[in-house]
């Protein structure tokens, strides 16, 4: 044969195999992973809505992927220490991160991040936990329009709490406030149990909670809930209106927590890990505990989760931005 003909197949029949070495490549990337203990970082306090759902998943992740699942709680500044740590971490699928809806608006709170949200990449959505408008029983009201109109009576308003500033109990309260142009004092905690505490203790007159993290309370009457922020009604508390319903669709809001990793991380170890988490969402006792607690699976694959998120950033950040609230 001509040897330059000769040259000329084996290039074809090298282009031809590219295909088949990348898939393998990535397929070794995939089975190869993980080989030491995964741990998931959690930028909030224990017991908060975020860290709840991470546990949920971390405890039933372990078997189904053959190696340890820890969660590390590194709390402070709205979630940003740990979610920076996690944004410089090892891009190889041991470190992971999971956020709530407050992680889109951090860059319109804080000019100096120590990382920008494009050194995370999505990996799946958790679920999405309706909140709910809860009051401290001192300030005796019943519904929402009893709520707004005592903040309008008083001439400084009322105190709002969050779990801190830009965590996504914030968020869902400046839409709010704003959106009825309501007067005020936000009151930010450092996690949702403290801010919870204070509640019950009638130290603060209302907050948006999320229902993961309030359900126990509202059951046992410590703070009275108005309305619930999601479009439909809560399963753990059918009796309790939406803020549609109640006539104040301002305070509706879509709450949703989700697993983000280093933005280098293996597009194989990355499809994984969303199959994965995805099989653990659909486990029937998963889905009891998550009903139980007020929670709804979020399912989608990690390329719409990107877009996802990317949304929710424009939208989010027009909310805060016109709260005129930051940090530094």
């Amino acid at each position: 044969m001509n040897p330059t003909r000769r040259l000329s197949l084996r290039c074809v029949a090298a282009a031809a195999a590219a295909p088949f070495a990348l898939g393998a490549t990535v397929n070794a990337q995939a089975q190869a992973w993980p080989t030491k203990t995964v741990t998931i970082v959690v930028p909030f306090t224990p017991g908060s809505a975020t860290d709840v759902m991470a546990r949920l998943v971390a405890e039933r992740l372990g078997p189904r992927i053959g190696q340890t699942v820890v969660v590390d709680n590194k709390a402070g500044a709205g979630g940003t220490i740990g979610t920076g740590l996690v944004a410089k971490s090892a891009p190889d699928g041991h470190t992971v991160v999971v956020v709530s809806t407050g992680h889109v608006v951090n860059p319109v709170l804080y000019s100096k991040l120590s990382y920008q949200l494009k050194d995370l990449v999505a990996v799946t959505p958790l679920g999405t936990l309706p909140s709910a408008l809860v009051t401290r029983l001192g300030l005796g009201v019943k519904n929402v329009k009893e709520l707004v109109d005592k903040v309008r009576a008083a001439p400084a308003g009322l105190n709002y709490a969050s779990a801190g500033i830009g965590s996504a109990a914030h968020v869902n309260a400046e839409k709010f406030v704003h959106g009825l142009k309501l007067k005020g004092t936000h009151v930010p905690y450092k996690g949702t149990p403290q801010m919870l505490a204070d509640l019950a203790g009638n130290s603060v007159d209302y907050a948006f909670v999320p229902m993961v993290s309030s359900v126990a309370m509202i059951r046992e009457g410590k703070v009275t809930a108005l309305a619930v922020s999601s479009d439909k009604r809560s399963t753990a508390f059918p009796n309790i209106p939406t803020s549609a319903e109640a006539g104040y669709p301002q305070g509706q809001f879509n709450f949703w927590i989700g697993m983000l990793a280093p933005a280098q991380t293996p597009r194989a170890v990355i499809d994984r890990l969303n199959k994965e988490v995805s099989a653990v969402l659909d486990l029937p006792e998963v889905r009891e505990k998550m009903e139980a607690l007020g929670a709804v699976p979020f399912k989608m694959e990690a390329a719409a989760f990107d877009k996802f998120i990317d949304e929710e950033t424009v939208a989010l950040g027009e909310v805060m931005r016109a709260s005129g609230v930051k940090l530094d």
